[in-house]
């Protein structure tokens, strides 16, 4: 990992640079004081999807959901452990599909829940249906 990594503050999306051995204790937004990287998955709407995604140099692992969907709410909780369990390293974040459509179309997002992995800006891999949080965290790390 490079000495000094880009991080979108996920309160106002400014693009912070950040010491990689600072990830650890809990770095903060230069523009908002926000914390920048959180154990909790972060909400993608299409007001910040895509400088979240391309801006970000850690991984992002976004769960496409919806609120109907009776395997995504069962996944839920599992998802916020694997961002605990994956936290700092790996950003995690939902986006609901059925009020993001545009971004569910522009991504050919099928069925929900679909897990992608982001590297670079680029999509490199998905996986779809409810999965425990043991498995997100072994899917994304097999991956990145």
């Amino acid at each position: 990992m490079p000495d000094v990594i880009h991080a979108v503050c996920p309160q106002c999306r400014a693009v912070n640079r950040v010491q990689t051995g600072r990830l650890d204790s809990g770095p903060t937004c230069g523009k908002c004081q926000a914390p920048i990287l959180s154990p909790h998955p972060v909400t993608l709407t299409a007001a910040n999807f895509d400088v979240f995604v391309a801006k970000s140099d850690l991984p992002v692992v976004v769960d496409f959901w919806a609120p109907w969907c009776a395997p995504c709410r069962a996944m839920a909780p599992a998802f916020d452990q694997a961002a605990a369990m994956l936290h700092p390293r790996v950003i995690l974040a939902k986006c609901d599909t059925q009020e993001e459509l545009d971004i569910a179309d522009r991504l050919r997002i099928q069925g929900v829940p679909t897990i992608a992995l982001f590297v670079g800006g680029r999509e490199k891999t998905r996986i779809s249906g409810a999965r425990s949080a043991a498995d997100i965290v072994a899917w994304v790390r097999q991956n990145i």
